[in-house]
């Protein structure tokens, strides 16, 4: 049996004690794993520090390194979500509707763990704790696997974890890491496990995202790609609508839900795309315009390479980086047709002072976070109050957007009766 197979049956052989496992008792586990990563922060920072060094090594992009990077802060926020996660009101055992037939039979739906949830992730060490932390808060055993660029760091967190279940009296073995490999044998066998793991998500770039898809065989949990948009209505207030652009575009660039084109009404296009552009190219953005953009933008003295044409192939790129696409729209109905049919269902923005024009783009785009008057950015579960997310879901069947411990947990009907037949 393949490593990932053997940690997925370990997994799977402790899945229902983990289930039946009081409230409380996840709950010391949860204060018990944010005591221990803050405990180990040296050794876990040392681990992270050899990741770094092969990262960049390697020529890694600066926003990939960005997301592998681990501090102070950033483990003591990994600490204070699991914290919150242990505050949170417990996703199990609730019931969510129930009645009493006529033939006396109570029934019940109430919720219950999924079982193995297994999490396939690149070079971001807290999604490590992220997930962790809301499996167990919802009752399930995880298999993790994250990228080879992370691989050390992964592992120290996951002894800090595994630590603190044993801490609480639960089974260290709900908590598996599948190291990875250089060629992607146990990612084949773990998303093939059928039988051991109830539930795949992949969080990561397209091309991790879309191998899943097609070659899993176990149920999938699609966590999206964002190829975000701002749209700057008519009616926006200018110096708004450029600082949203600017925080969605360049706050973090590495991240799915900062923002990756932009969307300017053609009424506003001349007074707003130059003070705009000029900003862009002041952080070192890359804008790739369509005509009319590139028509306003003739005589700003804009640095080399600032702005380049867009081909159809830039309305639909994730970029990842300091670049964005820029188009000018007639109005919201336009606007609402670009982005479902280029956007990724994840985040969307309009800005705009009129209520009908948030109303109508908030009701016709199809995503799964559609903002009026803010940034992109705050798609993210631990601003949502979710304590934190082990993936934004851009499907439409089981969950939608960020996915907090709740979102791991599936029904089952409780039929209590005195001897009914049928």
């Amino acid at each position: 049996m393949s490593e990932a197979c053997t940690k997925s049956a370990l997994a799977r052989s402790v899945a229902r004690e983990l289930a039946l496992a009081p409230r409380s008792q996840r709950e010391r586990a949860l204060l018990a794993a944010a005591a221990r990563i803050r405990a180990d922060e040296g050794t876990i920072l040392a681990a992270n520090s050899r990741d770094l060094e092969r990262a960049r090594a390697a020529g890694m992009r600066a926003s990939l390194v960005d997301r592998l990077a681990l501090d102070h802060e950033r483990l003591s926020g990994m600490a204070s979500s699991l914290e919150e996660i242990a505050g949170q009101p417990d996703p199990l055992g609730r019931v969510l509707d129930g009645s009493t037939l006529d033939n006396g039979l109570r029934v019940e739906r109430v919720t219950v763990p999924l079982g193995v949830v297994a999490l396939i992730y690149e070079a971001r060490p807290n999604v490590t704790a992220d997930a962790f932390g809301l499996c167990l808060r919802s009752g399930n055993a995880c298999v993790l696997k994250g990228g080879s660029a992370a691989q050390e760091s992964c592992l120290s967190l996951v002894a800090s974890c595994r630590a603190a279940l044993a801490e609480a009296g639960l089974p260290e073995d709900a908590l598996q890491y599948v190291e990875d490999d250089a060629g992607h044998t146990q990612t084949q066998e773990l998303i093939t496990a059928n039988g051991l793991v109830d539930v795949l998500i992949p969080r990561g770039g397209a091309s991790l995202i879309r191998a899943c898809l097609e070659r899993a065989t176990v149920p999938v949990i699609e966590t999206g790609t964002g190829n975000c948009h701002v749209y700057v209505h008519e009616s926006a207030d200018l110096a708004r609508a450029r600082a949203i652009v600017m925080n969605a575009k360049t706050q973090r660039t590495g991240v799915c839900n900062a923002a990756e084109s932009l969307l300017v009404d053609r009424a506003v296009a001349a007074e707003f795309l130059p003070d705009m552009l000029r900003e862009l190219a002041g952080a070192g953005v890359i804008v790739h315009a369509d005509g009319e953009t590139l028509a306003v933008a003739e005589g700003l003295d804009l640095p080399e390479g600032a702005l380049v044409a867009a081909t159809e192939e830039d309305w639909g790129t994730e970029y990842l980086a300091l670049e964005i696409s820029c188009r000018v729209v007639s109005g919201v109905g336009e606007a609402v047709e670009h982005v479902n049919r280029y956007g990724t269902g994840h985040s969307e923005a309009i800005v705009a002072d009129s209520y009908e024009a948030c109303e109508a783009f908030l009701a016709g785009v199809d995503a799964a976070a559609v903002y009026a008057n803010a940034s992109t950015r705050f798609t993210d579960g631990g601003v949502f109050g979710l304590g934190a997310e082990i993936g934004i879901s851009t499907q439409k069947l089981h969950a939608r957007g960020p996915m907090g411990a709740s979102a791991l947990t599936t029904t089952k009907y409780l039929v209590r009766g005195n001897g009914q037949t049928r």
